[in-house]
């Protein structure tokens, strides 16, 4: 299983990013894959989640209404469109496979499959 996010750059508070995460080697789509965002001096958090089974993602409260993940199972691409940045969304914007069966999927310790990260930043 291998996960490769993309998409990331420099972008001035309001603006907007789409982010793709491309998925290979997932045999099942009994997994939830979740974006998490990592600023600098600060923990990975989580962004949201979505189980590819199902169209019904979860998403933390800072992110709620200004961010839309989606998910094209042809082409094995999970995306994320991110409006309204703010600053604070600066980070390193990874994406990660669970097969954690509980809902939400949160914790970065739930999640066994990483790819590597995309730098996003949010200028004022």
């Amino acid at each position: 299983v291998q996960l490769q996010a993309s998409g990331g750059g420099l972008v001035q508070a309001g603006g907007s990013l789409r982010l793709s995460c491309a998925l290979s080697g997932f045999n099942s789509d009994d997994y939830t894959i979740g974006w998490f965002r990592q600023g600098a001096g600060k923990e990975r958090e989580a962004v949201v989640c979505l189980a590819l089974n199902d169209n019904s993602p979860y998403y933390v409260d800072a992110v709620k209404g200004r961010f839309t993940v989606s998910k094209d199972t042809a082409k094995n691409t999970v995306w994320l469109q991110m409006n309204s940045l703010k600053p604070e969304d600066s980070g390193i914007y990874y994406c990660a496979a669970s097969r954690v069966k509980s809902w939400p999927v949160l914790w970065a310790s739930e999640y066994i499959n990483w790819g590597r990260g995309t730098q996003v930043t949010v200028s004022s």
